[in-house]
């Protein structure tokens, strides 16, 4: 096992681990740290915590300092410095005629790099940008592509719920997200009912999807039969994937009147048919047909 701190460098980002060697490092402290890109500063959301090497990514960095009020001083002159810097990239963007949106700017802790970061439709031919900006700041410059969803967690802004963005308030990584969970959540597939700000699908369509697996799998389909408890023989002829229930439709003691009771998929027995599971992909594509065809291509255009 290796002692480790968790490090995060923006208020939803990634957390790296980083070797807090001697250092008495406690969560919530400001520290100065070695990465990839020159040393950075960052915040400690994670104290003292042991880990396998399996978690590890090599070769693992090591916590300089605890920030100094002289550090935090210093962190907040680059935050100023980004905005001025924001504007003169702005400005050159437009000299320079280029079809690319500047997104946010960031330098490193110690003024060894600045880097850009954009959006674009296609690939944009910067070269002649990157002479001019280095002219001006006199330092290393790195103009980095994003897609949209990295837009949209830099930008911050309101979901359709009316809360913050989940990938700009708590959400260090994106998780896959599928058509596929939509339906099996039984929402309707129209993009702008499943699409977030971005214009992708939204985030939050994965938090319970595992429930939603796991119901399905007990969930007989409608029309199965199945046995009851206190109305016996019955077939399903809907299904409420949320209040875990079915409806069945059943004869009464007369054997003549037919009646329809909900009931909770813990107290039905399956006879014939079969569960609910995994939806059919050809079932999807069909109902993706009733849509405009080009809103359904930019929920899954590649970041």
């Amino acid at each position: 096992m290796i002692t480790v701190v968790g490090v995060r460098f923006k208020k939803a980002g990634k957390i790296y681990y980083f070797s807090p060697d001697d250092l008495n490092v406690n969560k919530g402290d400001d520290v100065i740290v070695e990465t990839a890109r020159g040393i950075e500063y960052g915040n400690c959301v994670i104290g003292l915590k042991n880990v396998g090497e399996e978690s590890i990514v090599s070769p693992l960095k090591s916590v300089i300092r605890v920030a100094t009020e002289e550090d935090k001083k210093k962190y907040l002159e680059n935050k100023s410095k980004e905005k001025e810097a924001f504007n003169i990239c702005l400005n050159k963007i437009k000299k320079h005629e280029l079809v690319m949106k500047l997104i946010d700017v960031e330098y490193t802790f110690d003024n060894n790099k600045i880097i850009f970061y954009f959006t674009a439709e296609g690939r944009v031919d910067f070269r002649e940008l990157v002479k001019d900006l280095a002219s001006v700041f006199r330092t290393r410059i790195e103009l980095r592509q994003i897609g949209v969803r990295d837009e949209a967690k830099m930008i911050g802004g309101f979901g359709v719920c009316g809360r913050p963005m989940c990938c700009s308030l708590y959400l260090g990584d994106f998780a896959p997200v599928s058509i596929k969970m939509a339906k099996e959540q039984n929402l309707s597939l129209n993009p702008s009912k499943i699409s977030g700000v971005c214009g992708r699908l939204m985030c939050c369509l994965n938090y319970e999807q595992e429930s939603y697996e796991d119901i399905r799998k007990r969930m007989p389909k409608v029309g199965s039969i199945v046995s009851t408890k206190e109305y016996g023989k019955a077939e399903i002829v809907d299904n409420n994937i949320i209040k875990e229930s079915v409806k069945v439709k059943y004869t009464a003691k007369d054997g003549e009147t037919i009646s329809e009771a909900e009931v909770h998929i813990k107290d039905v027995k399956l006879i014939s048919g079969s569960y609910e599971g995994n939806v059919d992909e050809s079932q999807i594509k069909l109902e993706l047909e009733d849509v405009d065809a080009k809103e359904v291509k930019e929920l899954f255009k590649p970041d």
